[in-house]
């Protein structure tokens, strides 16, 4: 498929992250962007913004007259949308040429030179953190998050290099065209879709076959490449760390030189693996590695990844998207290192029905570090209802003394009824909308106490 040849983009599913990058890209590039989604949000504002016009309603008379035009219309859809949905039928129905979000992703980058980022945590962070390094040499990068330095989740540079999530969500990643790669992480997840731990290991495994020129992994993952960790005999070998006025500090060895006093300024051991993955890759490419210490030193972060929404003397709320007990213990280690004489206070909402059930034990076990826990009803996302699957079943294995099951509206209060200074707010559903409301609020509190 020419894509030159395409004159309009029609998503369905525009307000996702990963979507409203591509949505961006298309925009940016002379196209005419419409779509739908469910729910208005500040992404689809952001979009509306640049023109692209959207509805919140699935009904045909919506779609914009242009866009029924067949010969000049793409579509591109979420998996997350239901098979019902009648526009998608509609467009299907009468051969429109549509295409899943990976499947556009790869067309968009299969002629350039792709650095893709993949694994099951880590992602969006080290995607992140890669196309700051490689704004540098003009790369356009779609991210999973919306990137501090830039507000975006796209970097828009030029159509010879691109920087990319490799999604293992519905095996996205296999239609992606790598020439460089690496995988940060290879935790169970997704298992409504692989069924067990082992065939999402092979998807990995498959993907990793279509890497053409270098693939970089953690070490310690059962695939061949290139490795990096932190102070263990590797390709590339963080050692040295240490914090010294909120960053790290830390040197790295890599297969042919070593560089000194890297800054880097988010918290946690696992942000420095991300950023040491993202330093690996921009190597292998060829960035210069005084180059990389710069960017390292001037990354910002990505919202809702270890965002700090408030942060005083006396109270601290940090955002963070984890809904995995991988991710919620990377959180809470992280909290620990930064803050090791406070108590601690996560608000949890889980994500989907099904990995609440495959993972509850490990997030009882995860919850159970924090000092105290508000535990929220589980948010559906894409699934239905599972019989006996609901947070009073987790709550129930959460041991730690100090927990409560609450609702988003009680959340202000139960807050400020803990004595924690510190609070981390944690999930993948509408908790990172809720956030922007709790934090308002509370900060009108500290003004009026102050």
């Amino acid at each position: 498929m020419n894509l030159n040849t395409i004159h309009n983009v029609y998503f369905i599913g525009i307000g996702g992250i990963g979507m409203s990058a591509i949505a961006h890209y298309f925009a940016s590039n002379g196209k005419q962007v419409a779509g739908y989604d469910k729910t208005p949000s500040q992404i689809t504002k952001t979009l509306e913004g640049k023109g692209v016009e959207i509805h919140f309603e699935d009904a045909l008379d919506n779609i914009p007259i242009p866009f029924l035009k067949k010969e000049e219309t793409l579509i591109v859809y979420t998996p997350a949308i239901p098979e019902n949905h009648l526009e998608l039928n509609y467009f299907f129905e009468h051969n429109f040429r549509v295409l899943k979000r990976a499947e556009i992703l790869g067309k968009i980058t299969e002629n350039t030179f792709c650095l893709a980022v993949a694994g099951t945590h880590g992602k969006t962070t080290t995607s992140s953190i890669l196309g700051h390094i490689m704004a540098q040499v003009n790369a356009t990068s779609f991210l999973g998050g919306i990137s501090e330095n830039y507000n975006s989740n796209l970097i828009l540079g030029d159509d010879k290099i691109s920087v990319v999530e490799a999604d293992e969500y519905d095996r996205s990643f296999l239609q992606l065209s790598p020439d460089i790669a690496c995988v940060t992480s290879m935790d169970a997840d997704h298992l409504d879709i692989y069924g067990d731990s082992e065939a999402l290991n092979t998807s990995f495994e498959e993907f990793t076959k279509e890497v053409s020129e270098t693939l970089i992994v953690a070490k310690g993952l059962p695939l061949k490449g290139l490795t990096y960790a932190i102070n263990e005999p590797s390709d590339y070998e963080a050692f040295n760390l240490k914090i010294e006025s909120g960053k790290y500090i830390f040197d790295v060895k890599t297969p042919s030189t070593e560089i000194q006093n890297i800054e880097f300024s988010l918290p946690g051991r696992h942000n420095v693996m991300n950023a040491l993955a993202a330093l690996a890759m921009a190597d292998v490419y060829g960035v210069p590695l005084e180059n990389i210490k710069h960017s390292l030193s001037t990354f910002k972060g990505v919202k809702r990844r270890f965002s700090y929404k408030i942060k005083t003397e006396d109270f601290v709320l940090i955002d963070d998207y984890a809904h995995h007990p991988a991710e919620i213990n990377a959180v809470e280690s992280s909290i620990r290192e930064m803050y090791p004489n406070e108590t601690i206070l996560v608000v949890f909402q889980p994500h989907l029905f099904s990995r609440t059930r495959d993972f509850i034990d490990d997030f009882a076990l995860a919850l159970s570090k924090f000092d105290e826990v508000l535990l929220l009803d589980i948010y559906p996302a894409r699934e239905a209802p599972i019989s006996g699957v609901n947070s009073e079943w987790l709550f129930g294995k959460i041991t730690c003394k100090s927990k409560k099951q609450t609702k988003n509206n009680n959340l202000v209060k139960d807050i400020k009824n803990s004595s924690a200074k510190v609070v981390a707010m944690l999930g993948a559903g509408d908790i990172g909308v809720t956030i922007q409301e709790v934090t308002n609020q509370l900060l009108k509190t500290i003004e009026n106490e102050t």
